[in-house]
């Protein structure tokens, strides 16, 4: 049997909506913590008739959090940002979120908690947003020793800002960039799958205390994954690889925009990042009993709006 009552934090965003949904399938009740509840209302489509309630909480605050969990036997953590803006920083969001969480679910009594972080997380990373991510695994551990740490590689589906950010490109670009050469790999992991595996983790009580790293069954370089994009969408486009200098210089433009709350093409820790592969390691899908979903099963069913005449008529332009 799952859990009763399950508090999402983070429940709005791209991996929070496919959780609640998979969870409301199975019938609990969800608390959806999100900054903004009206916002999220979108999500009470996806159960029954008062199964899933939007709640206004800021992950920061030790006693929102603790009204958000209370009732409940179970907590998810997807809270997490990208980039840093001047009010929203990784030490926080990423570094003391998730031990202000697990101290509140142990005073609350919640029996199970599933963290979402990322491959590369730790204290001496070189990135800020691998590095803040560790740390808040450390405190997740502190708080809730019992905690299931998901790690997934770059995750895809309709709402990914990976695959739709570049095909998007593809569209008003005649060329895409592959800083670095576009040497480094990644493993992507279906969204639905990342789902699966939080319901795998509140449910299966000899998954606690364990961290997994989610991939899907192929790896592809950055360069690889650009083609895959060009193939769906079916558009002919350049693919120029540039020095990571540039990206450092193009991550300090995003730094500067992202401080006034612009959505950046890239930052410097960003383009950090781009410096190391993504790919799972140790205990992953197979010891959750899950098989994963191939890109290629699924990407054609969300990029063909990228496609110059549509989902109907292949094109080649």
């Amino acid at each position: 049997m799952g859990p009763r009552q399950v508090t999402v934090f983070g429940a709005s965003g791209f991996i929070g909506r496919h959780v609640v949904r998979r969870l409301a399938a199975d019938g609990a009740r969800i608390v959806a913590a999100v900054r903004d509840p009206v916002a999220a209302d979108f999500l009470r489509p996806m159960g029954d008739v008062g199964q899933i309630a939007p709640l206004a909480c800021d992950v920061r605050n030790p006693d929102l959090v603790a009204r958000a969990l209370r009732g409940s036997d179970a907590a998810v953590n997807l809270v997490g940002i990208l980039y840093e803006t001047r009010r929203i920083r990784f030490d926080t969001i990423h570094g003391e979120a998730p031990g202000i969480i697990a101290r509140a679910a142990a005073a609350g009594g919640v029996e199970t908690l599933v963290h979402i972080s990322a491959i590369g997380a730790a204290a001496d990373a070189s990135s800020d947003y691998a590095r803040s991510k560790g740390v808040g695994e450390t405190a997740l551990r502190a708080g809730f020793p019992g905690a299931v740490v998901l790690r997934p590689s770059i995750v895809f589906g309709p709402e990914d800002d990976f695959f739709n950010r570049f095909a998007a490109l593809a569209r008003i670009s005649p060329a895409l960039p592959l800083f670095g050469g576009g040497t480094m790999r990644f493993q992507p992991v279906y969204v639905c799958d990342v789902a699966e595996a939080v319901v795998r983790g509140l449910t299966q009580p000899e998954l606690r205390g364990r961290t997994f790293e989610l991939g899907g069954p192929h790896i592809r370089t950055f360069r690889e994954l650009m083609e895959d994009i060009l193939e769906v969408t079916g558009r002919r486009r350049g693919l120029v690889p540039l020095p990571m200098a540039l990206a450092d210089l193009i991550g300090y433009v995003g730094d500067f925009v992202a401080w006034f709350g612009i959505k950046p093409t890239l930052t410097r820790d960003q383009a950090r990042q781009l410096r190391r592969d993504n790919v799972a390691s140790g205990e992953g899908f197979d010891a959750l009993g899950i098989r994963p979903t191939a890109m290629d099963v699924v990407l054609p069913d969300y990029l063909d709006r990228f496609r110059k005449a549509g989902r109907f008529r292949p094109s080649q332009v």
